[in-house]
């Protein structure tokens, strides 16, 4: 199990801030198909450097909110909310068959939340796309709460995921807050927020080297191995 140095946590920690795809779910690159549709629905070249620019684009960007990706990526807000509608779309058609837990996660989730911690679910999706989620993998009670970009603030690199669950719970401290998640982006929004504990895994998008090149105190291989790091 590969991990960081280990700073020296003097607050114990009330809060996980849990990301979802490449995290705690596991969706068989389902977002570059996704995105590759949603490509395609806004008039980019099905080859060629164009594309590849914005796929390798999208792989650097995992974890932020897709709306805010594909206004980078597409010029306009018209095109971006084209390329949204049509990735969500395909997102969705796909979620019965293409999404299911990581090993392990819910168990790691219910062991924290027996020991008192409070467990919020974060995602880069709109709402409706988690919600979906949520419900293809019967989770709707395993967590404390979900929140995606919007209702929650801005989405990834922003801290304000991490600082509405953070408000949610009522956590006595900002450094009593762990953020876990398989792309910078999610380190980065922990950071940001202050978070005393910054854990990457290797579930999903980016590399231990990517992980701790943005701040991640740990790297873990999985978000299994997440309580022991966790509980006092």
């Amino acid at each position: 199990m590969p991990n960081s140095t280990s700073p020296n946590i003097s607050t114990p920690v009330e809060l996980v801030v849990l990301d979802m795809a490449g995290t705690t779910v596991t969706d068989d690159g389902l977002v570059l198909e996704s995105f590759d549709a949603a490509a395609t629905a806004v008039g980019l070249a099905d080859a060629g450097p164009e594309r590849d620019d914005a796929r390798r684009y999208v792989l650097d960007t995992m974890g932020r909110s897709k709306i805010e990706v594909f206004r980078a990526l597409f010029g306009t807000e018209d095109r971006a909310q084209a390329a949204n509608r049509a990735f969500e779309s395909a997102y969705d058609a796909r979620i019965d068959d293409g999404v299911s837990p990581v090993p392990g996660a819910a168990q790691a989730i219910t062991k924290l939340r027996e020991s008192g911690i409070t467990v919020v679910l974060t995602t880069g999706f709109s709402a409706p796309t988690q919600n979906r989620i949520i419900d293809a993998l019967g989770w709707r009670d395993l967590p404390d709460a979900f929140l995606a970009p919007g209702s929650a603030g801005r989405g990834r690199p922003h801290p304000d995921l991490v600082l509405s669950a953070a408000l949610l719970a009522e956590v006595t401290d900002i450094s009593a807050v762990a953020v876990v998640g398989d792309t910078s982006s999610d380190i980065l929004s922990g950071r940001r927020a202050g978070a005393s504990l910054l854990v990457g895994v290797l579930t999903g998008a980016h590399s231990e080297t990517q992980l701790l090149e943005a701040g991640a105190t740990h790297v873990l291989d999985s978000v299994a191995d997440l309580p022991p790091i966790v509980l006092p």
